[in-house]
């Protein structure tokens, strides 16, 4: 029998964290944190970091892994988290994946594409270096259509992330991105995934709430303290609420039009991650409304004894 996992996702402010602590409890977890900015040693109040109190009650992996200043791809989180999966399972307990970061779970339940996580920053920078030039980004989306007709009809020449990606795919693997197979290898363990659900009008409110109470305890001073070591262009100072804080931080803008745009690009967000959550067929819903804890103590029950 495989070992197993459950996974607690769900949309940012949708109290998904709280549930896992609870479940944790009953079923004897340790908690694995599936965020993509939790990983940063000293991002703690702009990500909802748990709390001292809550490590203390149960143990929480994945958390401060990294400095702010340094990039951290997928592959290296799909790395350490099944390290912990290893490490929970070796103590008799159950690793309890818990977050919003679709990617993270994408990767674990279904491994990773072949040949597309490849990269190469050279092949990027002269590529970049391309698109810098006049009528640059013409020139690599005409490429594209060369190499990988398919992908080029499907991007614009301004979704310039996504074109370099699609080049650098086709200079290192010789296959364009379109024709690429996703492998879908025998996983070592099982996952139960659940889903949280909250009405958009309720969680919204909460991403307010939230938003003010990140501010109140010192969001401000926390960006202003990242800044001393790590540049604002960083992978990390990108994330919602890092991002919009720096110009306070750096007195280009009022502190009340910050929070306005956390607000709105965390409800954007949040935006995104429902369409992720309705494009995978594997999640179990959970109404956040309508006893989400006696929900989701049934479907892990029944996984358990599987």
């Amino acid at each position: 029998m495989k070992p197993k996992v459950i996974a607690v996702t769900g949309c940012t402010a949708s109290g998904k964290s709280s549930l896992a602590m609870e479940l944790a409890g009953r079923f004897g977890c340790e908690i694995v944190c599936m965020d993509s900015m939790q990983v940063y040693i000293g991002m703690d109040i702009g990500t909802a970091k748990p709390t001292p109190a809550d490590r203390k009650q149960v143990p929480h992996h994945m958390l401060d892994v990294v400095p702010p200043e340094e990039p951290y791809a997928v592959a290296d989180y799909v790395q350490g988290a099944e390290a912990a999966f290893a490490d929970i399972w070796q103590r008799g307990k159950i690793p309890m994946l818990v977050g919003g970061t679709g990617l993270y779970l994408k990767s674990l339940l279904h491994g990773m594409t072949l040949g597309v996580e490849k990269s190469d920053p050279a092949i990027r920078a002269r590529l970049e270096a391309v698109s810098a030039l006049p009528n640059g980004r013409e020139q690599l989306h005409l490429w594209l259509k060369e190499v990988d007709p398919v992908s080029a009809a499907k991007l614009h020449q301004n979704d310039l992330r996504r074109v370099i990606r699609a080049l650098e795919v086709y200079e290192l693997t010789g296959t364009p991105l379109s024709q690429q197979k996703r492998v879908e290898p025998e996983r070592p363990y099982d996952i139960l995934p659940l889903q949280l659900d909250m009405p958009r009008e309720k969680l919204q409110k909460r991403i307010a709430l939230r938003v003010d109470q990140m501010l109140a305890a010192g969001l401000r001073d926390e960006v202003a303290g990242l800044l001393s070591h790590c540049p604002a262009d960083a992978q990390s100072m990108q994330a919602i609420g890092y991002k919009e804080m720096i110009p306070v931080v750096k007195n280009q803008l009022p502190l009340d039009v910050a929070r306005e745009q956390i607000i709105l690009n965390t409800k954007h967000y949040a935006k995104r991650q429902e369409t992720w959550f309705k494009g995978e067929e594997l999640l179990r819903r959970i109404d956040a409304e309508n006893e989400p804890l006696k929900a989701a103590n049934e479907m892990i029950a029944a996984f358990l004894d599987a």
